[in-house]
């Protein structure tokens, strides 16, 4: 197995600074570049070597994880306005763990392979919390060789599992983002239908999570929701990116996904009253909006 000495982080945010957190502490030198570049800079006094540019921090690096906020960013960054795969050695492991498009990890597989890389999508499930904690879900797309090159970098970070060739990571993500975005939505009407009938949600949600319909969107953002604590881990501009690619590829393969319409019109109404920067579980309040009530307490709104 491959063991990967010098690993870049491109992407510093929520996500990618306790990622590149734990890499360190897996013991990989770690150069980390951010657009906001303070963001890196706190990673400074951990190790961190804190980059100009993209392609400085993956200079005499074996492997760049890629942590940014869509596809394009990730093409800009790699490719096109910053090339940081220009400044690669020939051999060395692209592995991009942001939320992508499957015919965009498709194409930027092919670019990389022209340059001589070897590439992975690798996007992640578990929110900041598996971030922090190493235990995040890693769907990996690409070569058996590249998964095995890259999977103890992986494991740093996670549970990494090999889905198969190139794109399939991404798809994955994209299957895990349609039952999130669902489910959150599906958590929102049944605690407004348990207040609205008389019941008090919370202890709704406590007995629901000893039984059959537990789930950590029940655990964790159904809190959220009882709180009105919408702070983002995962932004509704984001849940509504990933729902959006989801309904594209349901329409390449001619299927008829009807919860997943529904659920990108939801969010998509979300983000247009001005929800995109809260956290993806404020779709309860968008529930609430259409049944006429207020964010907090049960009355209608005025």
């Amino acid at each position: 197995m491959i063991t990967q000495q010098k690993i870049a982080v491109l992407g510093t945010g929520i996500m990618g600074s306790p990622m590149a957190r734990n890499l360190m502490r897996a013991g990989y030198a770690v150069s980390v570049w951010n657009r906001s570049r303070e963001k890196a800079a706190l990673l400074s006094d951990e190790g961190a070597h804190v980059a100009a540019s993209p392609s400085e921090a993956v200079n005499g690096c074996n492997a760049v994880v890629v942590m940014v906020s869509s596809g394009q960013v990730c093409e800009e960054v790699l490719f096109d306005t910053h090339g940081a795969t220009r400044a690669m050695n020939a051999g060395s492991l692209v592995i991009v763990m942001s939320s992508i498009g499957r015919g965009e990890a498709s194409s930027m597989a092919q670019r990389c392979d022209a340059l001589g890389l070897q590439w992975l999508d690798a996007p992640v499930s578990g929110g900041e919390k598996g971030a922090i904690d190493a235990s995040l879900s890693i769907m990996a797309g690409g070569t058996p060789e590249a998964f095995v090159a890259a999977k103890d970098i992986l494991l740093a970070m996670g549970r990494p599992v090999h889905i198969g060739p190139a794109g399939t990571g991404a798809l994955a993500k994209l299957v895990n983002q349609l039952m999130v975005a669902s489910t959150i939505g599906a958590v929102s009407e049944a605690l407004l239908l348990a207040e609205a009938g008389g019941a008090d949600p919370a202890r709704v949600r406590e007995v629901l999570l000893g039984g059959f319909a537990y789930s950590r969107i029940l655990e964790q953002h159904g809190q959220r929701m009882l709180d009105d604590n919408f702070s983002p881990g995962g932004p509704a501009k984001y849940q509504l990116k990933d729902t959006r690619a989801a309904c594209e590829v349901a329409h390449e393969l001619g299927l008829d996904l009807p919860l997943l319409a529904l659920t990108d019109h939801l969010f998509a109404d979300l983000v247009e009253s001005g929800g995109g920067e809260l956290d993806h579980s404020a779709l309860y309040l968008e529930v609430r909006r259409r049944n006429g009530f207020s964010s907090k307490g049960l009355h209608k709104a005025k």
